[in-house]
């Protein structure tokens, strides 16, 4: 699994995980003790996978993120609302992206974890001051706090848990 050297932020005794959910996922993971650690891991169908591999995958990645911690006591997401048209590539996007949802849905029902959904632009204004920020600045925002992600998904996971932190423990 990927992983970034630890970085310090807000205290607050309260395992969260950040998701930017999709076949390329960004992921970051704050423990009790403040830790951060994040990456950016891919669920792409490879040709001898079957049907239901990426979702198996995925969920045994959550898996393996919860059993570091032990406990989780929230996960939040990037709630995506628009994905354009029929006619649009991204169509097939907001699919995959409605099974992962879908299992992210059922892992923390199971689990009894709570999830928050947060919008795209929420994230984007509380990490970078703008609510419109392109992928580029979402990094170099991630950098100037001393992160190193490895793409924009995991730029963006690390985003999520900082709205994650504000809200969870005030800081």
């Amino acid at each position: 699994m990927p992983a970034i050297e630890p970085v310090h932020v807000a205290s607050g005794a309260r395992n969260i995980l950040a998701l930017d959910i999709g076949t390329q996922c960004g992921w970051s993971l704050k423990n009790g003790d403040a830790r951060v650690r994040s990456g950016s891991v891919s669920f792409a169908a490879r040709a001898r996978d079957n049907a239901g591999q990426r979702w198996l995958k995925f969920t045994a990645h959550l898996s393996a993120l919860k059993r570091e911690v032990g406990e989780l006591h929230a996960i939040y997401y990037e709630e995506v609302m628009a994905h354009g048209t029929r006619d649009n590539p991204n169509v097939i996007a907001a699919h995959v992206y409605g099974g992962f949802l879908a299992q992210l849905e059922i892992f923390c029902d199971v689990n009894r974890i709570r999830l928050v959904p947060v919008s795209v632009g929420t994230i984007k204004k509380s990490f970078t001051g703008n609510g419109r920020a392109n992928k580029e600045q979402m990094l170099a925002e991630a950098r100037r706090r001393g992160f190193r992600p490895a793409d924009d998904n995991e730029a963006d996971s690390l985003a999520i848990l900082h709205y994650a932190i504000e809200k969870e423990c005030g800081s």
